[in-house]
């Protein structure tokens, strides 16, 4: 693991199911991009998941999200590329982070995600 923020591994089935996540609570929920914005929905307690890109440089740009989602007990994950991650998220721009706050259709898909990855920890 190379970057600071990085705490563990993720399977290539759970990286395309939380794309997938991501996609549905963009077409369907409610999503945050962004490292501000998704600093303030963790801070205040209504993001359900964070989805973090793996190759962020400086790396410091993120360093203090997996921290702030520990202390505020919000589930959060890694993918590979902050270009599909933006993509996802339904912008052309890369994006480092998002949140999302509400999964939409993909909320029943989000709870067995969530659940997938408090194991990987």
């Amino acid at each position: 693991m190379s970057n600071i923020y990085v705490n563990f591994e993720m399977p290539d089935e759970l990286v395309t199911k939380t794309y997938e996540a991501v996609e549905l609570a963009r077409d369907t929920g409610k999503l945050r991009k962004g490292t501000n914005e998704v600093t303030k929905v963790v801070e205040r307690g209504t993001a359900k998941l964070v989805v973090m890109a793996t190759d962020v440089t400086p790396p410091e740009i993120l360093a203090h999200i997996p921290l702030l989602c520990k202390e505020r007990d919000v589930p959060y994950a890694y993918v590979p590329s902050k270009q599909e991650l933006g993509g996802a998220s339904g912008l052309s721009a890369p994006s480092a982070s998002v949140a999302i706050t509400d999964g939409g259709k993909g909320e029943q898909m989000l709870e067995e995600l969530v659940k997938s990855l408090s194991k990987l920890k």
